[in-house]
């Protein structure tokens, strides 16, 4: 609560509060000392025996307390303790001097010193409150000395006082105790403040990064916590001041009513506009009337599960291949021993078969084994200008005639950031296929390359042929393992192309088109523009 720093202790704000409380008590009493002091005649309540001390001595105090009440409100203020003392040795005279104003008769007024201790054993610490308890009794004994020695007062009265001196000291101590009580428990809370808002910081930060819609809902439907995965999940723009459920689905808040019914955690699957579909999980309020909603991206979870179930394949696949590549060699090296033979009719036709079907596997095994090494990428920016213009070149050696159907349209010093042997390998499936399928005329395939415009950054690098293109069903297995419409494909290229893209940072997507077929590969810009 305070803390030393050279001979000054600096006291928190809690204390400057207690002790402004404490002066504010101080100014009400002066003010009705004031007042009393100064009724006419009888009606005086006290300070019979010497008025003008007594309207002397309250006007003082008035003042007194006004002064220590403006003290603490100064830019540079006293120190605490000092401040403290001033103010109660303020009351122990004042209340002092009161008493023997009120003469031999009046001599009760010394009780509101048992308030005066109390108070400033709350508002201080430490043993100070002894000190002040011993300058009051040595102030009562002194009163009730001066009045035996002057006003021949009763010695009955100085047995009295001795008690009240004793109250002084235990009321003294009584309030420091509690005082020393009320700051551990003050501490204690204050502790507990912090870690409990160090909590909620944790909590809000964990929910925000959490890739799960979270929504805490009371039973009226109101959301109290959100995260922004919400927001994103529900296809929402602004969110209002105060949301309820229908302001992010009306579907769960038609729902909701349904689940407050149970006592137990439910799972559903809850179909929102545009198509996507969430994995829902509701969690029953435990205390309290909160309830939780967690929110997943079923199409999300579905790619996950697709994703490992790719990888368990991939792995087992890439070992068989390896085994496989031994024997279908020799199965292709004892075909062309068949043919060299010279052995004529059915033989012929049955050489030729299996040389095509070990060439088909062949190919197989190295899209595998290529779509095993995608985690591998190596990406360094690429100007794109020349890497086309060079692919293009090593094309015609693969597709004599390429180079007249395919026409290019580069930025002039565009670079993409991605793999070279990658970038090379997706072209390839991209181009080969446009060229097996267009026209076959001058500029039937086009590969233009730009930069995104922003915000998104990046560049583009779009494939279009004139072919038939891709219509219905086929749209949507494009891009899956092993689907193939030619009886000598893979089913390979176009899923290996996708994923090497991925594996640089980048997408591979079907366009819609009037004409052909319409690739559009999206990557970082090799000046390092997202995408």
């Amino acid at each position: 609560m305070f803390r030393r720093g050279g001979s000054a202790t600096t006291h928190s704000d809690s204390y400057w509060r207690s002790l402004q409380y404490f002066n504010l008590f101080r100014l009400v009493m002066a003010t009705v000392f004031v007042v009393v002091t100064n009724f006419p005649g009888r009606l005086r309540p006290f300070g019979g025996e010497a008025p003008l001390l007594a309207s002397w001595v309250s006007a003082l105090y008035l003042a007194c307390a006004v002064l220590l009440l403006l003290l603490p409100r100064l830019p540079q203020r006293p120190r605490f303790n000092r401040l403290l003392t001033l103010a109660v040795l303020a009351d122990i005279l004042a209340i002092t001097l009161l008493d023997y104003a009120g003469g031999e008769r009046q001599n009760d007024l010394s009780y509101l010193l048992l308030v005066v201790l109390a108070a400033a054993g709350l508002v201080g610490q430490g043993r100070l409150v002894l000190f002040y308890a011993s300058l009051a009794s040595l102030a009562l004994l002194l009163d009730q000395g001066y009045r035996m020695l002057t006003l021949g007062a009763d010695v009955s009265d100085l047995t009295r006082a001795a008690g009240l001196c004793i109250g002084f000291f235990g009321t003294a101590i009584s309030a420091h105790l509690l005082a020393r009580r009320a700051l551990a428990n003050e501490a204690l809370a204050e502790q507990r403040r912090l870690e409990l808002n160090g909590q909620l910081r944790l909590n809000r930060r964990i929910i925000r990064d959490m890739q799960d819609g979270v929504l805490v809902v009371d039973a009226r439907g109101a959301v109290r916590l959100h995260n922004p995965q919400v927001e994103v999940l529900c296809d929402i723009g602004q969110v209002p001041e105060a949301p309820t459920l229908s302001d992010f689905s009306e579907e769960l808040a038609q729902r909701y009513p349904r689940w407050r019914g149970l006592d137990h955690e439910t799972t559903e699957i809850v179909d929102l506009p545009k198509g996507r579909s969430l994995r829902l999980r509701y969690l029953p309020p435990v205390e309290g009337d909160l309830a939780i909603l967690y929110l997943e991206d079923l199409a999300l979870v579905q790619a996950q599960a697709r994703q490992l179930k790719l990888a368990a394949l991939g792995r087992l696949t890439a070992n068989m291949a390896h085994e496989i590549r031994n024997p279908l060699a020799a199965i292709s090296h004892a075909a062309e021993l068949m043919a060299e033979d010279g052995a004529g009719g059915a033989s012929v036709r049955l050489t030729r078969i299996i040389g095509e079907n070990t060439q088909r596997l062949n190919r197989m095994v190295t899209d595998v084994l290529e779509l095993g090494r995608r985690d591998h990428a190596a990406m360094e920016p690429i100007e794109l200008a020349d890497f086309v213009a060079t692919f293009i070149d090593e094309f015609e050696m693969i597709e004599p005639g390429a180079a007249r159907i395919i026409a290019s349209r580069i930025e002039p010093g565009l670079a993409l950031l991605f793999d070279r042997g990658h970038l090379n390998r997706v072209l390839l499936n991209l181009v080969g296929n446009a060229v097996r399928y267009c026209r076959g005329r001058e500029g039937s395939v086009q590969i233009r390359a730009s930069r995104l415009g922003r915000p998104a950054g990046g560049v583009e690098v779009r494939v279009q042929d004139d072919g038939p293109g891709i219509h219905g069903e086929e749209r949507t297995h494009v891009f899956e393992p092993f689907f193939t419409t030619r009886s000598v494909g893979t089913g390979l290229g176009l899923y290996i192309a996708r994923e090497l893209c991925d594996a640089n940072g980048g997408s591979l997507e079907l366009m819609e088109s009037t004409t052909g077929a319409h690739f559009r590969l999206i990557g970082r810009g090799g000046d390092g523009s997202g995408c």
